[in-house]
């Protein structure tokens, strides 16, 4: 399966060269890159990952995000801990750990460049029974200056700093677009599947914060020989997705004349109204399965389907259709804004354990009793929505964007997402000062699978009534000083969570979250000091638990060495305060409240040098250099402490010149 696996990569890694080598004499404009909304297809402007700076964040797990809840291995799962950069829940529960190593809409990029385009980039560290290595691949390529193909993948193979805690993550996609005066298309197709060995934790703490009082007063010892909790369980997440934007557009030819002669120059096409298709296909499987049935038995409260091992498998899948209108901004003077209207069909199918692994008259007596439930092994829901959307995208003033989206017939019913964002930006100073306000409400149904789940261990049926989310926020940037500031207010009520049992729980009350974030990037010649600090708080610590502070702060140089090396040299810091961190739970995926265990308060600190050499990045790095130096409290959750002190290097190459 391994040389399979390595086969697929290297194949597509030397069809992307091919490809970018073929078509090197084709070049058109400026290059440039998007992504897209959901479920309109609207384009907005990003970047192409072509910098060097931080380039080495990417290879530790534990600075995903200044506050990231994680097992500690790279492509494990994990949750983000600043609460206004977590995404919201999905319906396949079992992926919400691993959103930081999948890709969807939100993350698609879409590429137009002036010459074929190929970015690979490998990092690697640790020892080899500890090694952690991710190799990564994009292409873009113009056909001609309208039509657009792509490809990615990205490939985490990490064996753990710990026992038992290996993770092979793969994933590949292909993209395409054509951008005509009358069609546009954007799509793409992805494809993953995420392997997890699951560990349970190591037994006692000790083995990290007080080696000595386990090993009799040796105070040096091998992570991987530090004990843990499971030996043989194992996790994976595998599904695809394809999604498919068409859009035709309507309007009429405008003459374009020379200022001077006053003759016919051009003709331009201007849009007036779009008519929008899009196709959004997702499937899902996860597989939970332990054969060492006495170590599962004796990890988990109850087993209810077999007490040899487990061996869990949930699949689903949805397909949803959009049909909208627009009117375009920007066809008449007076058409100052665009605005869209559209109606949504979505069938969603589940599948759990069959009947016969439930009720069967043969059970052995050392299972507990299957709880009192009647949940059908497969569930097919038809969900219906409408929705409408006003854009203002042009204009140096004032921009926004606002969409509504109502659930009206099936199991959508009552649904209400109703978001936008208005952003202004003036010269202060004589630089750019930008104001940006956001908001949201949102009144939407529970997962599947935390109403209704029948596992090995678990097993429940919920009546979870809507839950409802308010956030307002505003957002303030100024160029000249390198200064963000970003606060926000949520309310939540009928927040859905899993307490300490791991049990799908709904919490009735509201409750409130602030949050400030403070960004300052100072500098003085080759000196930089960047700094990113949070302020959180929630009002129910029990159910929704945050650290209070967080703080990332990179001290570093930078300057070039004879004109075309570019040398980023420093450290960085990622710090947060104490509190009750949420535990995992293997069988599930999910991440449970608790109140026994507080992590945080510890300085975590890299040491690295960053290159760029042309189209030519590297960098090398000594990860968790403060290993041994503080409290040794260097757990992200409870009982999954973070990795040892590692040496690390990674290469980005952009090809061809």
């Amino acid at each position: 399966m391994k040389s399979k696996r390595l086969t697929t990569i290297a194949l597509l890694v030397v069809a992307t060269v091919a490809l970018g080598v073929a078509a090197d004499k084709i070049q058109w404009g400026p290059s440039s890159a998007w992504r897209i909304t959901d479920p309109l297809g609207e384009r907005y402007e990003d970047t192409i990952d072509t910098l060097a700076y931080n380039y080495q964040r990417q290879a530790v797990p534990s600075l995903t995000s200044d506050a990231f809840a994680t097992t500690g291995n790279l492509g494990a799962p994990a949750v983000n801990m600043i609460f206004f950069e977590r995404p919201y829940p999905i319906d396949f529960i079992f992926s919400d750990g691993l959103r930081s190593w999948l890709y969807d809409v939100d993350t698609q990029m879409f590429y137009n460049t002036r010459r074929p385009m190929t970015i690979l980039s490998y990092n690697t560290g640790g020892a080899r029974e500890k090694v952690q290595d991710r190799l990564r691949g994009t292409f873009s390529g113009n056909v001609n200056k309208r039509l657009q193909f792509g490809a990615m993948l990205d490939y985490i193979y990490s064996k753990g700093a710990y026992a038992n805690q290996a993770t092979k993550n793969f994933t590949f996609g292909f993209s395409t677009s054509y951008t005509g005066d009358r069609y546009e298309l954007q799509a793409f197709y992805d494809h993953f599947s995420l392997s997890n060995r699951e560990n349970g934790g190591i037994p006692d703490d000790r083995y990290i914060t007080n080696p000595a009082e386990v090993l009799g007063g040796d105070t040096k010892i091998d992570s991987r020989t530090i004990p843990t909790n499971l030996d043989i369980a194992q996790s994976s997440v595998s599904g695809q997705q394809l999604y498919v934007n068409n859009r035709y557009k309507v309007g009429y030819y405008r003459n374009v004349r020379d200022s001077i002669s006053d003759t016919i120059v051009s003709r331009v096409y201007v849009p007036v109204t779009s008519f929008i298709h899009t196709l959004d296909y997702e499937s899902g499987r996860h597989r939970y399965r332990d054969d060492n049935g006495p170590k599962d038995r004796a990890f988990y409260p109850h087993t209810y389907l077999t007490y040899t091992g487990t061996d869990d498998d949930h699949r689903a899948w949805r397909v949803a259709n959009t049909f909208g209108v627009q009117m375009l901004e920007g066809f008449k003077p007076w058409a100052k804004f665009g605005l869209a209207a559209y109606v949504k069909y979505e069938i969603q199918r589940y599948y759990q354990a069959p009947d016969s692994m439930r009720y069967s008259s043969e059970r052995s007596t050392e299972l507990d009793d299957f709880p009192d439930v009647d949940i059908a092994p497969r569930t097919t829901l038809h969900q219906l929505y409408v929705g409408a959307q006003l854009t203002k995208k042009s204009g140096s003033l004032l921009t926004y964007t606002v969409l509504g989206q109502f659930g009206v017939a099936g199991g959508s019913a009552g649904e209400v997402v109703v978001a936008g964002d208005v952003n202004t930006r003036f010269k202060l100073w004589g630089d750019s000062l930008r104001i940006t306000a956001y908001g949201a409400f949102t009144n939407l149904g529970a997962p599947f699978y935390s109403q209704q789940l029948v596992s090995n261990h678990y097993v429940w049926k919920n009546d979870f009534g809507m839950t409802r989310r308010f956030r307002v926020g505003g957002q303030l940037k100024y160029e000249k000083s390198n200064t963000l500031i970003d606060v926000g207010y949520e309310t939540l009520q009928n927040y859905i969570y899993y307490n300490n049992e791991g049990m799908a729980t709904q919490h009735s009350g509201a409750i409130h979250v602030l949050s400030a974030r403070l960004e300052q990037k100072l500098h003085w010649r080759a000196i930089h000091w960047d700094n990113a600090i949070t302020f959180q708080t929630t009002s129910n610590a029990t159910v929704l638990t945050l650290p209070k502070l967080a703080i990332y702060s990179n001290l570093y140089l930078q300057f070039p060495i004879a004109k075309v090396l570019l040398v980023q040299l420093g450290a960085n810091l990622n710090y947060y305060t104490r509190y009750y961190a949420p535990s995992y739970n293997p069988a599930t995926m999910q991440f449970m409240a608790q109140s026994d265990t507080k992590v945080g308060n510890y300085p975590w600190i890299d040491a690295y040098v960053t290159c760029k050499l042309k189209k030519v990045r590297f960098f090398l790095m000594v990860s968790h250099v403060t290993q041994g130096a503080f409290n040794r409290q260097y757990f992200a959750i409870p009982h999954y402490p973070l990795n040892p002190r590692k040496f690390q290097l990674g290469l980005s190459v952009d090809l061809p010149d």
